[in-house]
């Protein structure tokens, strides 16, 4: 008995020494507490890419000097449940971007949300998943086309 008390207890001690850092990896530690707004910001890049998709964009600074962020998201596929798509932006296109910007100073941060030239606003997941049923997704529709009566 004490042996099967002691195995139990190596093997969850190890299954958390080798799930702790995987859990670490979606703490946003890194990034402020408070939305930072960067209005007239232009895309010079859209990484639709796992784990997270990215967006790179330059924007002026108080100064009128231009600079260079990047801006993390979720992965594609939760992207893609909320409205999003491959070709959501492009190079070019001129956005306004609310994100939680990196405590160390750098230009980056975690996204927020995204307002369009045309006024479409585009959610990242963090906010609670499907805002607004942007997906069209509807649990009870599907049931229905599975489970037919």
């Amino acid at each position: 008995m004490k042996n099967k008390v002691v195995l139990a207890f190596v093997l969850s001690t190890g299954l958390l020494a080798v799930c702790g850092p995987a859990l670490a990896h979606h703490g946003n530690v890194a990034y402020e507490n408070k939305i930072v707004e960067f209005k007239q910001a232009t895309v010079t890049k859209f990484a639709w890419s796992n784990p997270h998709s990215l967006i790179d964009f330059d924007v002026k600074d108080d100064k009128g000097n231009v600079v260079h962020w990047v801006c993390e998201t979720a992965s594609p596929e939760a992207l893609k449940l909320i409205g999003w798509s491959k070709s959501s932006l492009a190079p070019g296109d001129v956005i306004t971007v609310f994100m939680y910007v990196a405590k160390n100073g750098n230009p980056a941060g975690r996204l927020n949300k995204i307002v369009l030239s045309d006024g479409t606003t585009l959610h990242d997941t963090q906010l609670g998943g499907d805002s607004g049923n942007k997906s069209d997704y509807r649990p009870d529709d599907y049931a229905k086309e599975k489970n037919p009566k």
